[in-house]
């Protein structure tokens, strides 16, 4: 009998030919928390019955790795377009990550066809109905999408240069969707739909960063409604889609996009500094979100809008307050744990804080960051008409200001809600614009490569959702600093770093997966973007920096 070698986490196996990835995954299956879902050919993803012809290198993906738990969503899209289908011969429309899940529009929902969507779905997974992978043309693809009035799908294969694309088949449900899926509904067996208003609901599934659990939703109303306010303003100006995006930039249309989406946030910092100005018993404004928010610029931004009300802010950082390195605590690995709130001086930091709302001169620490030590060399004093800034990743935990009361904080959550995806049944997630970000930033300002800052990804995503996440609602406003054209500049910068990882690097299908992504996208010239721009922040040039 004819044999291959397989090489799984350096042993090599021998395996006879034509076996599938599912019959050999069940030799390595232990090794893993959850299900295989998906496996890996050398470089490659592919489905569980794609077939072992040649020697290779092989490894698989769970709900527990950043794959599998893509392939989970994208599957679980499927069966809930499947289900809406069967039950109210409507379309779903994908919106946006919202709470631990994805919240999604249908026409004409209500709380009782919300279950019974929800009941359909369980059928179809207890069905285990097999979900095919299809070649097909891309041009009949598009005629197809046309005819059954799916304009979304069929706008935006436009973009795409390939003869052939691959769709996918559930029953007669053809779709365009962007990654591998698990092989039958059986895989999906974790999932929840819940009615919110407004014909919409949340698809939950089991959330990477919650030891792989699913969770009850919890509405944050805030968070909620900036995205939606943010979403309806992009219905208005005529871009829902990628698709739409593109025709703007292919029409030249770019510095009309820009100019609007730059005076729409610049006017949300107005709006903001307004408020603070008109309530006197604010001192303080404390600035929180996740990584790559445009938290620094923002910062600088709204001290410009406070000043222009006669006001006189000041800038503190919290990480200037940083314990001493032989102080700052150590992780459940025995690391020092820079991410705790407990690695701050908040003694120091409170102390500090009433002083200076006491109208005494304080000398402020700057953390030097190679000795690991606080130095003191600036010294501060806040006029009547004097106000703080506080930016940082603990901002919005009430342990960090303690001693002042509640009256004299004005608190903001920011992060990039994306509002655009590729089309109604693919998302770009708000997790990805803000990795985007981060490649293009960590290589601008501190000489990484893509490799280096998706290393870290998973460690920095931890982070925001035990020390960030849980405080969004104590804020007094949310701000979302996405901007509508952002992906298409980004891309230039992005594109380049990304191809830099190599096919031996464990990152290699992570980079590989978000160049599919941007592909979708038209490059847009950074030249177009203002130098007050958030997305300076990323890409340069920022008239913000030192």
């Amino acid at each position: 009998m004819d044999s291959v070698n397989i090489t799984f986490h350096g042993n090599t196996y021998k395996f006879p030919k034509n076996v599938s990835l599912l019959e050999a995954s069940k030799n390595f299956s232990n090794q893993y928390k959850n299900e295989i879902l998906v496996g890996r050919i050398n470089t490659d993803i592919e489905p569980l019955d794609y077939l072992l012809t040649e020697d290779c290198d092989i490894d698989f993906y769970d709900l527990s790795s950043f794959v599998g738990n893509k392939v989970y969503e994208r599957s679980a899209i499927l069966i809930l377009v499947k289900a809406v289908k069967d039950i109210l011969n409507e379309e779903v429309k994908v919106e946006h990550s919202i709470d631990k899940g994805i919240y999604c529009t249908i026409n004409n929902l209500d709380l009782n066809k919300t279950n019974s969507i929800l009941n359909r779905m369980r059928e179809i997974v207890n069905n285990n109905m097999p979900i095919e992978k299809l070649t097909a043309n891309r041009l009949k693809t598009m005629q197809y999408y046309n005819c059954v009035n799916m304009k979304d799908k069929e706008e935006l294969l436009k973009y795409i240069s390939n003869t052939y694309i691959t769709i996918y088949k559930l029953d007669n449900i053809y779709d365009y969707m962007f990654g591998e899926m698990v092989l039958s509904t059986g895989y999906i067996k974790e999932f929840n739909l819940e009615y919110v208003k407004d014909n919409g609901c949340v698809l939950m599934f089991p959330f990477i960063f919650g030891d792989n659990k699913l969770t009850k939703y919890i509405h944050h109303n805030k968070l909620f409604d900036a995205t939606i306010d943010y979403l309806n303003w992009s219905h208005k100006v005529g871009i829902n889609t990628v698709a739409d995006l593109n025709k703007k930039l292919a029409e030249g249309n770019w510095n009309d996009l820009v100019f609007i989406s730059e005076t729409m946030y610049n006017k949300t910092l107005i709006d903001i500094a307004k408020t603070i100005s008109e309530n006197k018993n604010i001192r303080i404004v404390l600035i929180s979100g996740p990584s790559c928010s445009g938290k620094t610029t923002t910062s600088k931004k709204l001290k410009i809008y406070l000043e222009a009300q006669g006001l006189k802010p000041h800038a503190i950082s919290v990480d200037d307050y940083f314990k001493e390195r032989d102080e700052t605590p150590l992780d459940n690995n025995g690391n020092k744990d820079f991410e705790s709130i407990n690695a701050v001086d908040i003694n120091l930091f409170n102390e500090q804080l009433n002083k200076l709302l006491n109208y005494e001169e304080v000398n402020i620490p700057t953390f030097n960051f190679i000795t690991g030590k606080k130095e003191y060399k600036n010294k501060l004093t806040l006029s009547q008409n004097g106000i703080l800034i506080i930016e940082g990743l603990h901002s919005l935990n009430d342990n960090l200001t303690a001693t002042i009361s509640s009256d004299k904080k004005y608190k903001i959550y920011m992060s990039p809600l994306t509002s655009i995806n590729l089309d109604n049944h693919n998302r770009l997630s708000t997790s990805d614009n803000r990795l985007v970000r981060r490649i293009v930033r960590d290589n601008q300002k501190r000489g990484y490569n893509a490799s280096e800052t998706l290393d870290q990804w998973k460690r920095v995503r931890s982070g925001e959702t035990n020390f960030v996440f849980p405080y969004q609602d104590s804020a007094d406003i949310v701000v979302n600093t996405s901007l509508i054209y952002e992906m298409s500049v980004l891309k230039v910068y992005a594109e380049p770093l990304l191809f830099s990882v190599k096919e031996n690097d464990l990152n290699y299908v992570e980079a590989i997966r978000l160049i599919n992504e941007l592909r979708m996208i038209l490059p847009m010239p950074g030249s177009s973007i203002p130098l007050d721009s958030i997305i300076r922040e990323f890409i340069g040039n920022s008239c913000f920096e030192e």
